[in-house]
């Protein structure tokens, strides 16, 4: 830990001797390194962040979580709900210097829909064809109303890439990514850091006032705030709930708490490889029995000093579409013990449960482990590296994968990529007829009460089935220097550089 503080005061002095490049290099602490920064392909919440500043979308959300236009100018839906006519800015260059225009936008939807390894799929299923008006408009033909399309055009899906950067990069094109956002792709050392220059050509130029972004993955929270604290890094994300107090002290910090839009539960393996093959995977009452081993309060309590929200649904309970009819069960051990005796199965459960190696994630896994083990379960902690764990799930070598998801404003990426059928984060390979349906029909609503009902009823077998076990939703809790200005949080938590200033 000394060393790596060492390292980070060491730069911070470097840089000191020159005041034009201090206040031009933002430095941003990360819990984890990104898996990779190909829009189309990449799957990680701190790859989103990286993104944000690389990769400008058709459209954003601002602080208040409403849709805001951003490569786009305005959308237009047909009276039936299944065409979607998309204005473009014009005058906006990528990274390249080629122009961004209606063909770019078929050709980065048509990539997204179709590349082998995409993770965008499912995010825009429901388009069937994309056409080109004219060099600035392009139509989207749905295959059925598609309610939480432009939704989705507010996160990767809407991130357009350089049509002749993805051709002539092939499968290079991963390590260095060309979009149209303020800062363009300059390095990067795998588990050190990603840099990032700005780019002199930007549509919004004049929102940008620092020349490099540098982000440095560091997994362990307590020295990624210390290295805040040291002046080796100006703004971190994920602060420990234990750590609040000490932040708000010291009057060189800053720190900002909000809602958000993430939950974290344990992603059951039912049918990805041998590894389902135990009382878990293939028995509901074993599931339901781990649940009830669970005291969920009592997660936040102890891990999270209470800031965090209990839960039981991919919607957090103020969320209007969280399920009413299905609230938190309470811990019930005599229960989960009778459940096990009902399906035959042999005590002590040893199951495997990977976790991402972060303090804060390993200490809900040794919560878990305590707890189950008064019901009958025996769960191995398996640390592992986080961006290696997404390949270890990938690959279905787990049982349980304790993961949380960063979340997305429309409910509909919250819960269809992860228990959908043969949707990119389904690593647990559930597929169950009865809850695509309902998950399929609550995207042709634009009614919330709609929607909820169609909701309701993929809840109810997705309660049956407990493919997924939901936790609790996080607080965003992130902390900066005092030096820094203009920084806005909004409930993605994801960090744009637009605004943010660096003052001598």
């Amino acid at each position: 830990m000394k060393a790596r503080i060492l390292l980070g005061a060491l730069f911070a002095v470097a840089v000191a001797a020159s005041p034009a490049i201090a206040q031009g290099n933002l430095r941003i602490g990360l819990a984890e390194d990104p898996d990779n920064l190909d829009p189309t392909t990449a799957g990680s919440y701190v790859g989103r962040i990286v993104l944000a500043a690389m990769c400008d979308k058709l459209f954003d959300i601002d602080a208040k979580l409403n849709i805001v236009p951003q490569l786009a100018l305005s959308h237009e839906t047909s009276a039936d709900g299944k065409t979607v006519t998309i204005k473009l800015r014009p005058n906006v260059k990528f990274h390249d210097g080629e122009p961004f225009n209606a063909e770019a936008v078929k050709f980065t939807l048509d990539r997204h829909m179709t590349k082998d390894d995409s993770k965008r799929k499912a995010e825009l299923s429901q388009i069937d064809k994309v056409e080109i008006a004219d060099p600035l408009t392009v139509r989207l033909a749905l295959k059925a109303p598609f309610s939480p399309l432009i939704a989705q055009l507010t996160d990767r899906a809407g991130m357009m890439v350089s049509p002749k950067a993805v051709k002539e990069g092939g499968d290079k094109f991963v390590n260095k990514p060309i979009c149209a956002g303020p800062f363009r792709f300059a390095d990067r050392v795998a588990q050190d850091r990603i840099v990032l220059d700005r780019f002199a050509d930007y549509w919004d130029k004049e929102r940008i006032h620092v020349e490099r972004i540098t982000y440095r993955p560091i997994p362990d929270s307590t020295v990624r705030l210390a290295n805040l604290r040291a002046g080796a890094l100006d703004i971190i994300e994920r602060v420990l709930a234990t750590d609040i107090p000490a932040v708000r002290a010291d009057p060189k910090l800053k720190l900002v708490v909000g809602p958000s839009l993430m939950y974290t539960g344990l992603t059951i393996n039912l049918a990805n490889t041998d590894k389902a093959k135990n009382p878990l995977g293939q028995n509901a009452k074993v599931r339901e029995a781990l649940e009830l081993s669970i005291d969920r309060d009592a997660i936040n309590k102890v891990v999270f000093n209470g800031e965090f929200t209990p839960g039981n649904q991919f919607s957090a309970p103020t969320n209007p579409y969280y399920v009413q009819k299905f609230p938190i069960p309470p811990r019930n051990v005599e229960k989960a013990k009778a459940l096990i005796k009902e399906a035959g199965v042999t005590t002590p459960v040893t199951l495997d449960l990977m976790v991402p190696n972060q303090p804060d994630v390993k200490q809900v896994a040794e919560v878990l482990q305590a707890m189950g083990a008064e019901a009958g379960f025996d769960l191995k902690i398996r640390l592992t590296e986080f961006a290696t764990s997404l390949d270890e799930a990938v690959k279905g070598n787990f049982q349980i994968y304790l993961i949380g998801w960063s979340g997305r404003l429309d409910p509909d990426q919250n819960v269809i990529n992860h228990i959908g059928c043969n949707t990119p984060f389904n690593w647990g390979k559930y597929c169950n007829e009865t809850t695509q349906a309902a998950l399929n029909e609550a995207r042709l609503y634009t009614d919330i009460a709609r929607r909820k009902a169609a909701y309701e009823k993929a809840f109810a077998q997705i309660q049956a089935d407990r493919p997924l076990i939901y936790l609790y939703h996080q607080a965003l809790i992130f902390a900066h220097s005092a030096k820094l200005q203009g920084y806005m949080q909004p409930p993605d938590g994801i960090i744009r550089p637009q605004d943010i200033k660096l003052a001598p």
